[in-house]
């Protein structure tokens, strides 16, 4: 299981995300409400602004105060670490 950052040492698994993205859109505000009101939503902003919103696999939305394209490249590492390492025990 790969491990990300989302912020303040909060951790998801990256294999169970979907989509990262900005929380400034009509739907995206109304998809975080109803994950509200579903008590699907986790809020790891520690209070501060909502900047990238988290749609996982099962459905939950997570709330982070770190930019989108921050989380991303924070995957993205993860994942071309991981290739990298499969790489050097297939040779």
């Amino acid at each position: 299981m790969q491990l990300v950052n989302i912020g303040f040492g909060n951790i998801v698994s990256a294999e169970r995300i979907v989509a990262i993205v900005s929380p400034e859109s009509a739907p995206i505000k109304r998809m975080v409400q109803e994950a509200k009101d579903n008590k699907t939503a986790v809020d790891a902003t520690y209070g501060r602004r909502t900047r990238a919103v988290l749609i996982m696999d099962s459905g939950h939305i997570i709330l982070s105060a770190v930019q989108p394209e921050t989380v991303a490249s924070r995957v993205d590492k993860d994942i071309t670490t991981i290739a990298t390492a499969l790489e050097d025990e297939k040779e």
